[in-house]
């Protein structure tokens, strides 16, 4: 009976989940804790500073943290001067990264489609050719892009950027979606054909709805592609009230005066809308990520 209640003992102990002993689990975490500090004080350097008058972070030369005296000051000036200049910025951006988003995602996923389930002349050269593209720099794509805007009149106009975007970031989605879509089995498309649905019909009301997930990584891929973009942003726009976000903040520090609360109150500001599209697409974003690796 003692040999059975020791083993029963023993049986019910929890097991360790990995071989490691304490010194290596406690030098694992605290590498996680150094990293993770490392990762978020420049952030957190931003948050408290937007909260700091002008002159104080430009004159202040030791490492205080917290603001002192704490002021709003920064964020009313922000959102108020010249004529409410940043809120014209901010539309513009909301405007430039829902199109792009709009649209990116619908190209993307027509594209996917067709390359995960039919195999046409240049099926092979099509997804070559989209997976070279990504391998150039934006840099690199600016003057093609740019003569291209240029000809079709849409030089300092959100929709020059809307093309920029969906043309940067189309080639990423269909390789990412086309992955996404070889997981889903054939069989239901063709228990839809069976009951009358057209191609169309169970790309739309079968495949998309099983494909949340993946459409939803793409999204938020487009949005941020659009929402942070400066290079393309920088060129294409001239005027003042048709800059987004990313190039109005811009104006806030040049050679002969540097309004850093300012800047660092637009760039917290800024935020906000990333973090909302991030909070309404974190439960797709890692299913959609790894199975849209599985297959290419």
């Amino acid at each position: 009976m003692a040999v059975e209640t020791h083993a029963a003992g023993r049986a019910a102990r929890p097991r360790r989940r990995s071989g490691r002993g304490r010194g290596s689990s406690a030098g694992l975490h605290f590498t996680l804790i150094a990293a993770t500090t490392i990762a978020i004080f420049p952030v957190l350097w931003i948050v408290l500073s937007s909260f700091k008058p002008n002159e104080v972070i430009k004159t202040q030369t030791d490492l205080q943290v917290l603001p002192d005296p704490w002021t709003l000051e920064n964020y009313r000036v922000v959102l108020t001067q010249n004529d409410y200049e940043f809120l014209h910025w901010l539309a513009n951006s909301v405007v430039v990264a829902l199109f792009t988003t709009v649209i990116g995602v619908f190209l993307a996923a027509t594209a996917a489609y067709a390359f995960s389930r039919y195999r046409f002349p240049g099926y092979r050269a099509g997804l070559m050719a989209l997976l070279v593209a990504q391998m150039f720099p934006g840099v690199i794509l600016l003057v093609p892009i740019y003569k291209i805007v240029v000809d079709l009149g849409l030089l300092d106009t959100k929709a020059s950027l809307v093309l920029a975007y969906t043309t940067f970031a189309l080639p990423f989605c269909v390789w990412m979606l086309k992955g996404y879509f070889d997981t889903i089995p054939f069989s239901l498309e063709e228990a839809g054909r069976i009951d009358g649905l057209t191609p169309f019909g169970t790309f739309w009301r079968i495949v998309m709805p099983l494909s949340l997930p993946g459409i939803a990584v793409t999204a938020f891929f487009m949005f941020i592609t659009a929402w942070n973009e400066v290079l393309f942003a920088n060129v294409f726009l001239t005027e003042s009230k048709n800059y987004t976000l990313p190039i109005g903040l811009r104006t806030y520090v040049f050679q002969f005066e540097q309004q850093y609360g300012w800047l660092t109150a637009g760039a917290v500001i800024v935020t906000i809308p990333a973090i909302i599209v991030f909070l309404f697409a974190q439960r797709y974003l890692v299913s959609g990520l790894t199975r849209g690796g599985v297959k290419g």
